[in-house]
């Protein structure tokens, strides 16, 4: 399958949902970027002070790493939404707020993410190029738990390492592809981000979908 094909069946997936989707993006800007901003904010003594200051408080800095920490399970979540809609369900805001109900499930999330950062950071050491390779290698760990709540962190980011063999080129070059689409949201000040993010996060589930997830159907 072409990248454009991919990219023709994240569209159509997302027709009649793009309302939905960019509701979504507005939720999800809200949450991670003006939430933390404005607890910032207020632990630095306050608008004034926040702006005029040069170095953020001990205290705001460790309440926004904590922040980070914690939503961590509503970004990846943010991924499976996706991947649901590329499976032609709604897109639903819902699923982002509800993982936290999973205590074992949102704890996964947090360290999966900790370790991919942690083994793309010491690839990373050796060059540029290592980083970017181990980074498509272990892209797929999220939408693997997805489908695969089973796996543990680890299991989950050697699966996608095994199953991405062959195909790192392709991803990296679907990526590429939406350069040009990502200078038109910089020019739109930011506001094309609504859209872009929701067409390249399913373009990203029509990946695994047909790449990744295919892989596991052909062996049984």
């Amino acid at each position: 399958m072409t990248l454009s094909s991919l990219r023709r069946q994240a569209r159509e997936a997302l027709k009649g949902k793009w309302g939905s989707a960019v509701l979504l993006m507005l939720v999800y800007a809200f949450v991670t970027i003006v939430f933390p901003m404005v607890v910032e904010v207020v632990l630095s003594g306050g608008w004034d002070v926040w702006v005029e200051q040069e170095n953020v408080p001990t205290s705001a800095s460790i309440v926004s790493l904590l922040i980070s920490f914690a939503l961590i399970p509503f970004s990846v979540v943010l991924y499976w939404v996706f991947l649901d809609a590329y499976r032609y369900e709604p897109v639903r805001i819902s699923p982002m707020f509800t993982v936290y109900q999973n205590g074992k499930l949102s704890w996964k999330l947090i360290v999966t993410s900790i370790l991919f950062g942690i083994f793309v950071f010491l690839w990373s050491l050796l060059l540029i190029i290592p980083g970017i390779i181990k980074t498509l290698s272990y892209s797929q760990a999220f939408f693997l738990l997805k489908d695969h709540p089973e796996y543990g962190a680890l299991q989950a980011i050697s699966e996608s390492k095994k199953r991405m063999r062959g195909y790192k080129g392709k991803l990296f070059l679907l990526y590429l592809s939406f350069m040009g689409w990502g200078l038109l949201a910089i020019i739109t000040f930011g506001i094309g981000f609504l859209w872009l993010v929701p067409y390249v996060y399913t373009s990203l589930a029509a990946f695994y979908d047909q790449f990744i997830r295919t892989q596991e159907v052909q062996a049984e």
